[in-house]
């Protein structure tokens, strides 16, 4: 063959360079997309009436004795047969009744993928270590705005996020110590931060506004992004913005208005002596409310891995006791992370357990950004780490596995159909 002649050669070579380009920020554009899961489906198999409970434990301050990270690496593999007894969960009505449902899960094996986290050494203790590094998001045009409208408060004393129109995800040690349900969960209640109204619903006198129309210092989701994402600062542009942000603050804060709570619902996983050292990984519940608050909420996500996510940093916003009444938000990177659990350096108080963690990724195919939620933030707790007794504290949460993924859709629509795809 003779030589390729050079008319032919150069577009050829702009040809492959120019595919190569493509591909390099197709592979780019993948880091910062949502990955689409086929979840394995959990299916209703009996359900059972049970006692009613006693309603007698107390809430804890913080968790000690846990089987973390480390731990749970020298633990054998979980069977089927485990997994549906874990995933199997109690249902409390608000008339203080109980049932337990068992649960067959179909399509584990089509997860596999999921297991090949590879978690990092690195630790750091935490709860809140020299500067504080949480901010408090007072203002209400930002307090009672997407995203961080969907916290909400329980009240046992933790947060939670709302997942669907009328569900609320959070933390199962707030309603549950492992033993018995908490006092206070028979008349169990969920706070919405709310702005406080003057007059009427959308009049036009003092306080109210027309239908449709805007005032000035309302802020849309976009601008609320720029605050989330500049930690809670907002915007410094110009004087009047700042002058606004005062007035809203001095005009008075947002208050909670309550909901009642329906049902409960907690996996098995979480009862002592059911999971024994994989007990922290089931510390979730989901709340279904009376009344579906006005609010918009945030979807469940899955995500193989945080820490090898671009930025790798999670949000997540709960009302702290040393800040009572007050939306707190903060943003940290995971230190480890396991199938399971997450190690992370967010600065956070009691109160916040059960609030929702979250990260923004790109939509499969387009170029906006959605927020969803991964994780729950399970608290500040006392691990075991070599199974011989020894524990150090760290903060931990709970991470959105296909599996729960699979539970907590079923949880709040009742039908495993319509949970296939993530």
């Amino acid at each position: 063959m003779g030589p390729i002649p050079l008319c032919v050669l150069i577009p050829v070579t702009v040809l492959v360079a120019v595919v190569a380009v493509a591909t390099e920020e197709n592979a780019v554009d993948d880091e910062y997309t949502w990955p689409q899961w086929k979840m394995p489906l959990v299916r209703q198999r009996r359900t059972v009436p049970l006692s009613s409970p006693n309603f007698s434990a107390h809430p804890q301050q913080e968790l000690s004795g846990t089987c973390g990270i480390e731990c749970q690496r020298r633990l054998p593999a979980t069977s089927l047969d485990d997994l549906e007894q874990f995933l199997s969960y109690e249902t409390v009505y608000e008339n203080g009744t109980r049932t337990y449902t068992s649960v067959s899960v179909q399509g584990v094996n089509e997860v596999t993928a999921w297991s090949k986290n590879i978690s990092s050494r690195s630790r750091q203790k935490r709860e809140v270590y020299g500067t504080d590094t949480r901010f408090t998001i007072s203002d209400k045009q930002f307090s009672t705005k997407y995203p961080f409208s969907t916290t909400v408060k329980i009240s046992t004393g933790c947060s939670g996020v709302l997942v669907s129109p009328k569900h609320v995800l959070t933390a199962a040690h707030c309603i549950h110590d492992g033993k018995d349900y908490l006092d206070g969960v028979q008349k169990l209640r969920v706070g919405i931060l709310k702005e406080k109204s003057r007059r009427g619903k959308g009049g036009k006198g003092r306080g109210g506004r027309g239908k449709g129309k805007r005032r000035n210092g309302d802020k849309d989701d976009e601008e609320v992004q720029e605050k989330e994402e500049n930690g809670g600062k907002g915007d410094r542009k110009g004087k009047g913005r700042k002058s606004r942000s005062r007035r809203s603050v001095e005009s008075g804060k947002p208050s909670f208005r309550w909901t009642g709570v329906k049902k409960t619902q907690v996996p098995k996983g979480w009862f002592k002596g059911v999971s024994d050292g994989l007990t922290a990984d089931y510390d979730y519940a989901v709340l279904e409310l009376k009344k579906a608050p006005k609010v918009k909420y945030m979807e469940l996500g899955v995500i193989p891995s945080v820490k090898k996510l671009p930025a790798g940093r999670i949000h997540f916003s709960g009302f702290d006791d040393d800040r009572p009444g007050n939306l707190v938000y903060r943003f940290c990177s995971v230190s480890e992370e396991s199938n399971d659990l997450l190690y992370q350096y967010c600065d956070a108080k009691p109160g916040s357990s059960g609030s929702g963690i979250y990260i923004r990724l790109k939509e499969p195919g387009k170029k906006k950004w959605k927020r969803k939620i991964i994780g729950v933030f399970s608290g500040h707790q006392w691990v075991d780490v070599n199974g011989n007794g020894m524990q150090q504290d760290y903060n931990v949460a709970v991470r959105i596995t296909p599996l729960k993924y699979a539970q907590i859709c079923y949880w709040v629509h009742g039908d495993s159909s319509e949970c296939q795809v993530a």
